[in-house]
């Protein structure tokens, strides 16, 4: 799939002279990159383990609705565990299984071509943010910056809700106030991003070891049940995609309304995988052997894809039927699971708890995700030169405390849903996020194709060049486009619109447009993207290489320590043998 070089890259123009324009682009980079008042950068803690795991199960969140007791109002983000439910209600079995293959395709083209852009130059603060405006324009750095920024941010109320809420289905009575169980979930995720990278990155490698092993858990139990080996001893095989049926309708009739719930299926599968593949470059700059590790995580994410999310929804739709009615029951709580129907209507017992189990850390993950990228989201727009400097202060474990904190601000917000009016502003809130994921994937399109012009202009040996483009990224921008697009299709209906609900669909759109132009209009002298020739290639590979060296010298101490250990040991057991020969 892959070609990994560990030699450094020909640096190609480096030999050449550099324009006018060229030195004052490399000037503005260095300004903020090497910027010597703020020497301490992030460390790169994470290791191969822990970015594998995080690339396989990192963001997989609950999907959960956050609603209001009397204006019953839901803020909804569908998810593999439960809110994968709703759009097998909306779509039926066959519409939620295509809309999975089609969206997963289209996220490892996008995935795989995002990672040569990140494996090239895995600086600190190295976001798609950072890449877009080294690659792009300033401009482009900007808006994608303060989309990531504000969009992962408010995502972490939104999971530590969730959490809240998953909690509630052990406590039905609600004698515990969920105000106190969002304080615990936000204390503990505030906490594990202020400590070292490295601890960060074990508590990630544990919460998606537990969704692996508990999605392995739910494809087992499902096969199981297909051919009959429950308690009840009902052979399900493929019995819920007959009756009720493979494609439901939805606001309409006929194979128009099954288009229209083929398509609302598809831009619900596509939300699930909002922010993910971001994660594998947003902690570039922080794991061991980026060059090695980054394609690496790319390469095995179709297993992520296939595994977990398209036989995920083919397991759904084995043993649970579309027309369930707690589907559409938008609670919050694990009852609404499409794999816990499925499991009670089977007749086992308990594994119900275990899976809101499983749910809970899957909510927490996902929440400790989003900060963490959220953070250096904004650590990154300040070495790019586009949030004040103070967001490049790190401790010394490497830990951007300001970034941290000023992102973590975003978590007081879960307590908007505790009140009910309140906690539709906080539903307004979220749903600025609607389109972010898809118009994130539009700008890492354009920051990829830009790069390899720049790369084929300086002639620069890319460190990691995947087969499947650019046909890939091709595949995966006309896909994002066209989720942009019909987000809310279904306002247009007569039965469905409302200008709230316009506005709630699209109103990320205009505001990407407003970062992106209100920054052009203060920078107009700026080109629309740099120059391909002009475009600053080596600024930062310095220190990437130097760490390279240092990692590589401590690995051949460390071999040698062990070789001279076991020569040492060796000639003591040969003395001894020998000691004991003349004895």
């Amino acid at each position: 799939m892959a070609i990994v070089e560990t030699e450094p890259p020909n640096h190609g123009a480096d030999d050449q002279p550099i324009s006018e324009k060229g030195k004052a682009l490399r000037n503005l980079v260095e300004a903020d990159l090497l910027d010597d008042r703020y020497a301490t950068t992030t460390k790169r803690g994470l290791k191969n383990r822990h970015v594998q795991l995080m690339a396989l199960g990192g963001t997989i969140g609950t999907g959960k609705s956050v609603s209001t007791e009397k204006s019953k109002k839901y803020s909804h983000k569908p998810g593999l565990f439960v809110g994968s439910g709703q759009a097998l209600a909306i779509g039926g079995p066959a519409s939620l299984l295509l809309g999975y293959i089609f969206i997963s395709a289209m996220v490892y083209g996008l995935v795989t071509a995002i990672a040569e852009v990140g494996a090239y130059l895995p600086v600190h603060g190295g976001t798609m943010s950072y890449h877009g405006f080294r690659y792009v324009s300033r401009s482009m750095g900007f808006a994608m910056g303060y989309l990531y920024w504000y969009s992962l941010g408010i995502l972490v109320p939104y999971e530590i809700t969730a959490a809240g809420l998953v909690i509630g289905y052990w406590d039905q009575s609600g004698s515990v106030n969920i105000a106190v169980w969002i304080t615990i979930m936000m204390v503990i995720i505030v906490a594990l991003n202020f400590m070292p990278v490295r601890v960060y990155g074990e508590a990630e490698f544990w919460f998606a070891g537990v969704k692996i092993i508990t999605l392995i858990g739910l494809l087992m139990v499902s096969f199981i049940l297909f051919w009959g080996g429950g308690p009840n001893r009902q052979r399900l095989g493929f019995h819920y995609w007959k009756n009720p049926r493979p494609f439901n309708a939805y606001l309409t009739t006929g194979n128009s309304g099954r288009f229209v719930a083929l398509l609302k299926c598809t831009v619900s599968s596509a939300i699930a995988f909002i922010f993910a593949p971001e994660l594998i470059v947003i902690s570039g700059g922080e794991m061991q052997s980026p060059r090695r590790n980054i394609p690496r995580a790319a390469r095995r994410y179709i297993y992520r894809l296939v595994f977990f999310y398209i036989f995920g929804v083919l397991a759904i739709g084995v043993i649970c039927p579309s027309d369930a009615s707690r589907l559409t029951k938008g609670d919050g709580t694990v009852s609404s699971s499409p794999f816990v129907i499925g499991i009670q209507n089977a007749g086992i017992p308990v594994l119900d708890h275990i899976v809101n189990a499983a749910v809970l850390t899957s909510a927490w993950s996902a929440g400790n995700s989003f900060l963490y990228m959220s953070s250096r989201s904004l650590y990154s727009l300040a070495m790019s030169g586009n949030a004040p400097h103070v967001f490049k202060t790190c401790n010394r474990w490497g830990v951007p405390y300001w970034a941290v904190s000023g992102s973590a601000c975003f978590s007081a917000l879960a307590y908007l849903a505790v009140g009910n009016s309140s906690s539709i502003v906080f539903n307004w809130f979220v749903n600025f996020t609607n389109t972010s994921g898809f118009i994130s994937w539009i700008c890492c399109s354009v920051v990829f194709f830009r790069f390899r012009r720049a790369v084929k202009a300086q002639g620069i040996e890319q460190p990691y060049k995947s087969k499947l483009q650019p046909y890939g990224v091709y595949f995966g921008l006309a896909g994002a486009t066209l989720m942009v697009l019909i987000n809310g299709f279904t306002v247009f209906f007569p039965s469905e619109w409302s200008v709230s609900n316009f506005f709630t669909a699209y109103i990320g759109i205009p505001a990407f447009l407003i970062l992106y132009f209100g920054h052009r209009a203060l920078y107009w002298s700026d080109p629309w993207a740099w120059r391909p020739e002009e475009v600053d290639m080596h600024t930062g590979l310095f220190i990437m290489f130097a760490m390279f060296a240092m990692f590589a010298m401590f690995a051949m101490f460390a071999m040698f320590a062990m070789f001279a250990m076991f020569a040492m040991f060796a000639m003591f057991a040969m003395f001894a043998m020998f000691a004991m020969f003349v004895n």
